[in-house]
């Protein structure tokens, strides 16, 4: 382990690193601010490590973003070192909230990358298009068939893992013509308990999903199109080895209609306008693990109805963009315990009484062409935002500790970021600051004895919290000469009133076995700083190494260490690419954590680096194409876990993996 990360320090000391910026290796590990999916709809860039990868493993490429891993499936999106609760997660702009109050389903779980096209990733107040945020925004935007009058397409993928005996399947049909375009797809994922290191089977990691979606759209002039979409999603047996419980559905349904407009000669030269729904069951159990001291049965729902119009025009060097959206959701969740003792009644509450939540907002941008190479971008959001607890039986309960809290609470939110980039011939730089708040979330602000098994503690929300707001700067700077390339990216936030939870040593908890109660309260402030440094280096062609390092730091006003904060991170990758064949060998970790929060429950997690091996074949048969993708990852079958993995659950051992796509045209 210590000859590995010398050599990586080495590495990026001596040569000096090498990042993600070459064109052949573009839409791979290191790219900061969008990830292209190279799925089956755009399988002509065959370098994609694996064209069946979820969507968790595409979004783990970008260095902003961490998954937080409670098991093998449905992991927790994290930017800038701040959890789900902080980011504005949306799906092609849609809103959608999960329905389960221990995080088991967050939005990234809904969609499979045979739905989308791109990710596109705002750190800080530059994602706030679609919502109000702290931390950033990330869309998950689907496929955009069109009218390419291609005719009739198919695409047939299988994939396969020895790690877990994990099993992928998929079928698209796409029709495109002038006038109507309809796309079709499914796919299907089964993976047994995988091994860690070593050979050590983590217990409760399998899980089965399948996905189905349909898109259509029909053209009625040159500039007038309606499109309608549909997702369906539905999960069963997923285990999750960090927790206390399983989970028996996570069940979605997508929808949404669209109308786009685009005239270049008209003072509004593009118009989009959507109305959706999407509602979502989830359920968790704990009938499948044995000796717990009491039984649970604890379903979640969620449903929302929501509408977005955005706009854009340019006018002189000034261009405009404006997004009215709103939505309502529901969140119910509620927990029924069986005694062991048949004599003893079962016990209900209401973990989420209820919330309504009402908002509407408008975002509007101007982005000024001071010169050819030089811009400078201001953007506001201003919104409403209303929550209401619907059940009298989940307000009176929260009622004894928050008397004087009505059913209905109302909040103004707003926020605000300027940008100024220069882009020269060699480089690029550019200067960025932003003000945003957020109001609390329905755990943060509704939540009734939630159990946290991070901290083992019980959580009670508060409904008295303040609108939580952050000041952020940012930089970027770019440089390439001809095979060279060299990166650097920071941010820093300063969060006034963090939401976090403090014990309160007067309550008794509910969950057998945990340590205690925590009430939701803020902190006067917090800090956190990021930076990132990539860089790479062309040698041929065919030949290039990437690289970047990772430094972050959080820390509150009670000068304790924030939880979950990345700790030095690493990551350097040699490419091989032909036009018919790629390899590429990659080596990547993290530092020691020496920056835990045993304040919050956190513990050390050891410094760590594994290899990964990547292959890529691309054939051609008349005018159909055949992809193949293989490799081995974790070669030397390490054991380890890092700091996003609850409860330090370990990570998979070797495996190896093979994804093969059939196009048919």
């Amino acid at each position: 382990m210590k000859k590995l990360i010398t050599v990586v320090i080495w590495m990026f000391c001596g040569g000096f690193i090498f990042a993600q910026e070459s064109p052949d290796t573009k839409n791979d590990t290191t790219k900061l601010d969008e990830i292209t999916l190279v799925g089956r709809r755009k399988l002509s860039n065959y370098r994609q490590e694996k064209t069946l990868s979820s969507i968790d493993d595409y979004l783990e490429k970008s260095s902003k973003i961490t998954m937080i891993k409670r098991g093998n499936y449905a992991w927790e999106p994290a930017m800038n070192n701040m959890n789900s609760e902080r980011l504005s997660v949306t799906i092609d702009g849609m809103q959608i909230f999960g329905a389960c109050t221990d995080k088991m389903d967050p939005i990234t779980s809904y969609v499979d990358v045979s739905n989308l096209q791109k990710v596109s990733i705002g750190s800080g107040q530059s994602g706030s298009e679609n919502g109000h945020t702290i931390g950033g925004g990330i869309d998950l935007q689907l496929s955009n068939s069109k009218f390419h009058q291609s005719g009739l397409k198919t695409s047939i993928d299988l994939g396969y893992e020895t790690n877990g005996n994990y099993k992928t399947g998929g079928l698209d049909l796409e029709y495109s013509g002038n006038k109507f375009y309809l796309h079709a797809d499914g796919i299907y994922r089964k993976s047994d308990n995988y091994d860690a290191g070593n050979s050590q089977e983590v217990l409760y990691s399998q899980f089965q999903k399948y996905n189905i979606s349909l898109q259509s759209g029909y053209k009625l002039n040159d500039h007038h199109t309606f499109e309608a979409a549909v997702i369906y999603d539905k999960a069963t047996d997923v285990g999750y080895p960090a927790l206390t419980m399983d989970v028996s559905l996570a069940e979605a349904l997508i929808t949404s209609v669209t109308h786009k407009f685009e005239n270049d000669s008209t003072l509004i030269q593009s118009l989009e306008s959507k109305l959706y729904f999407n509602t979502i069951t989830h359920v968790m159990d704990d009938s499948k693990r044995p000796d717990v001291p009491i039984r649970m049965d604890m379903p979640g729902w969620s449903d929302t109805y929501g509408f977005y119009s955005k706009a854009t025009t340019n006018i002189n060097k000034h261009a405009f963009e404006v997004n009215l959206n709103g939505f309502y959701n529901r969140s119910l969740a509620e927990m029924t315990m069986y005694p062991n003792d048949p004599n003893q009644s079962a016990m209900f509450m209401y973990t989420w009484p209820d919330i309504r939540t009402l908002y509407s907002g408008i975002y509007a941008k101007d982005t000024y062409a001071i010169k050819d190479d030089m811009s400078l971008s201001a953007a506001l959001r201003i919104g409403f935002h209303q929550n209401e607890i619907a059940k009298k039986t989940g307000l009176e309960s929260l009622q004894i500790f928050y008397p004087e809290i009505g059913a209905t609470k109302n909040r103004m939110l707003t926020s605000f970021t300027t940008d100024y980039q220069v882009k020269k011939e060699h480089y690029d730089v550019s200067f960025g600051a932003g003000y945003g708040e957020r109001a609390s979330s329905v755990s943060e602000g509704y939540g009734f004895f939630l159990f946290n098994s991070f901290d083992n503690y019980d959580y009670i929300g508060n409904p008295t919290l303040n609108n939580e707001k952050a000041i952020e700067a940012n930089f970027k700077a770019n440089y390439h000469e001809n095979r060279f390339h060299l990166g650097l990216e920071t941010s820093y936030f300063y969060i006034i009133d963090y939401i976090i939870g403090s014990v309160d040593n007067s309550l008794s908890p509910m969950t057998i076995g945990a340590s205690g109660v925590k009430m939701y309260e803020a902190l006067s402030h917090a800090k956190i700083f990021n930076v990132y440094l990539n860089s790479s280096y062309k040698f041929s062609n065919s030949f290039s190494l990437n690289g970047t390092v990772g430094y972050n730091y959080g820390s509150g006003s009670n000068n304790e260490n924030l939880p979950l904060i990345k700790p030095f991170s690493y990551l350097a990758e040699v490419n091989y690419s032909k036009p018919k064949f790629n390899a590429a060998l990659q080596l990547q970790g993290n530092g020691n954590q020496t920056r835990y929060s045993g304040f919050y429950g956190e513990d050390e997690t050891s410094a760590y680096a594994i290899l990964n091996l990547n292959l890529g074949n691309e054939f051609n048969f008349n005018a159909n194409k055949f992809v193949l993708k293989y490799g081995i990852e974790n070669i030397l079958d390490t054991n380890y876990s890092t700091y996003a993995d609850w409860n330090n659950i370990p990570r998979q051992g070797r495996n190896f993996y093979i994804n093969m796509s059939y196009i048919i045209y």
